[in-house]
């Protein structure tokens, strides 16, 4: 594991951003970065698409979410 250096406005939008997904610091940081990634590697897919490909490859997906809300 190694420090990144980012700049303040760049850590206080991460510390913002925390508090509204409920993640520490660096879990907002390494998701914004894993997202980063897949936009970048996958120029063609919304950032929709990438989501949901994300929560399929987890076993996630609406349907089993709606079944466990009835």
């Amino acid at each position: 594991m190694g420090i990144v250096n980012i700049d303040d406005e760049l850590h206080d939008q991460l510390r913002r951003a925390s508090k509204v997904s409920l993640r520490s610091i660096n879990a907002q940081a390494a998701y914004w970065i894993k997202i980063g990634m897949l936009c970048e590697t996958n120029p063609t897919l919304s950032f929709a698409e990438i989501i949901g490909r994300e929560l399929d490859a987890a076993g996630v997906s609406a349907q089993s979410m709606a079944a466990a809300e009835a």
